[in-house]
């Protein structure tokens, strides 16, 4: 390590403290992303950060309006036009949550216990970004510069699918410009083996309505003798997936890259196994299709998953009624080269013909995402590695997500730029679960191995 490295990580170690309880701050503001009733809470996030990035020496630090929620950006680009751009995407919008979920503690109220911060939005993902803006403070403070230019972009609705992000970006690509784009929320199995994400599953999101009778009906007076929706629904729902558990929707796997044996190889050094699948979902047993094993099914492979059933009387006793209508949601997690739209194309196509005359099927398209499989063999991912080794203290391995980040491929296709996904969370943090927590031995070695990823990026062809 360089003596200029050193002063930067010595910033981050004596102001330590401070960026905790600035962190806890941040993690007291209930940015719900998804409820109306907490929109002012959101944007006064958006305002926090931009103050503080004013604070800590970013320029050109504001609130920048969308059709949503506002983004959040920033700049110092004083490193010079021969200098490489790192732009740094997160989100500061978090998923509900209160105390009747399973809380042990108020989610809007942060409790540092066992060398953890327990809060909402902790680990997804406030406590990673926040990294970032300490990292940059360390370096500008410590050091009295950066080795490269550096952006933020922090967004307001990636819980809600980052409805406005995409073409936010597309009105300010000359605003956005930079060499690499990194991003930190993801997570590693254990905290000494780091992982970096090279591929993340996108998603098409429907919902099926089936209906029957023009309104409840008396089961004894039309049992048996009208289609019942929820019946009808079910029947379909059993028919999209074959025995051997895959997918039954004709053409789905057309366009899914095949895993080749160095893929396979890869993804089996992060192993998953039917205990510890067990240990983390509490499920008596895996599902799935056998041939291929569990780490490959939960990130290499397409999905088609009930989300959630709706339908008829849910309230205490008994009401004997043939329900109008059921409602069945239905996500499908992709993988490259799959299309969203097409997928959606070929669900409703094939759950239309396995409608019955005696009932109406209604397929919509609720929401979509790109899928996102970039290559290792890139110089931006390589210095990753090399920051890992520097600041993390380990060699990362690389690794494929079985979750979504909408942004991950619009940075791809629009800016035409490298996206590393640097995750600096473990995978039992609980994010979007009670309990979210985050460790604060996490959030300091995070801070480190950002700093040397900024140091490693000066040397980035540009």
């Amino acid at each position: 390590m360089t003596t200029t490295l050193d002063a930067a990580y010595a910033y981050a170690e004596t102001h330590a403290d401070r960026f905790v309880q600035e962190l806890d701050a941040l993690l007291r503001i209930p940015s719900l992303s998804g409820d109306p009733a907490h929109a002012g809470d959101v944007r006064r996030t958006a305002e926090w950060l931009a103050t503080h990035m004013q604070q800590i020496g970013l320029n050109n630090a504001q609130v920048m309006e969308t059709a949503g929620h506002p983004v959040v950006y920033g700049e110092w680009l004083e490193a010079g036009a021969d200098r490489p751009t790192v732009l740094v995407y997160g989100h500061y919008d978090v998923v509900p949550a209160a105390m009747e979920d399973g809380w042990d503690t108020p989610p809007f109220e942060p409790v540092i216990k066992d060398g953890r911060i327990y809060a909402r939005g902790t680990t997804d993902n406030k406590g990673q970004l926040f990294i970032h803006l300490k990292a940059f403070e360390a370096c500008l403070q410590g050091m009295g510069t950066l080795p490269v230019n550096i952006k933020f972009l922090l967004e307001g609705e990636e819980e809600v699918s980052s409805p406005n992000l995409r073409p936010f970006i597309e009105a300010h690509l000359d605003l956005l410009r930079a060499d690499v784009c990194v991003i930190s929320d993801t997570s590693m199995r254990a905290i000494d083996e780091p992982a970096i994400l090279h591929s993340l599953r996108g998603m098409t999101y429907i919902e099926v309505e089936v209906r029957g009778p023009a309104t409840d009906l008396h089961s004894g007076f039309y049992g048996s003798a009208v289609h019942n929706p929820a019946l009808a629904l079910v029947e379909i729902l059993a028919q999209l997936h074959n025995a051997d558990h895959s997918i039954a929707v004709p053409g789905f796997y057309d366009d899914v890259v095949p895993l080749t044996d160095a893929d396979r190889a890869m993804i089996a050094h992060n192993p998953l196994s039917e205990a510890e699948l067990i240990r983390q979902t509490g499920a008596p047993a895996s599902w799935g299709e056998a041939a291929y094993t569990l780490r490959e099914r939960v990130t290499a492979r397409p999905t088609l998953e009930i989300n959630g059933l709706v339908s008829g009387w849910g309230g205490a006793g008994p009401k004997t009624i043939i329900p109008q209508k059921a409602l069945a949601k239905i996500s499908c997690r992709l993988v490259g080269n799959q299309n969203p739209h097409r997928i959606y194309e070929l669900l409703k196509q094939h759950i239309e013909s396995l409608a019955p005359p005696t009932v109406q099927v209604e397929v919509r398209l609720l929401t979509t995402g790109e899928p996102a499989l970039i290559a290792t063999d890139q110089p931006a991912m390589h210095a990753a590695v090399r920051a890992y080794e520097r600041g993390w203290g380990a060699t990362p391995i690389f690794t494929r997500g079985g979750g979504s980040i909408p942004i991950v491929a619009d940075m791809y296709t629009l800016m035409r730029i490298p996206v590393v996904m640097m995750g600096y969370g473990l995978d039992d943090d609980g994010l979007h679960a009670p309990n979210e927590s985050y460790s604060l031995e996490m959030f300091q070695r995070g801070i480190n191995t950002a700093i040397v990823y900024l140091d490693e990026l000066a040397n980035l062809p540009h």
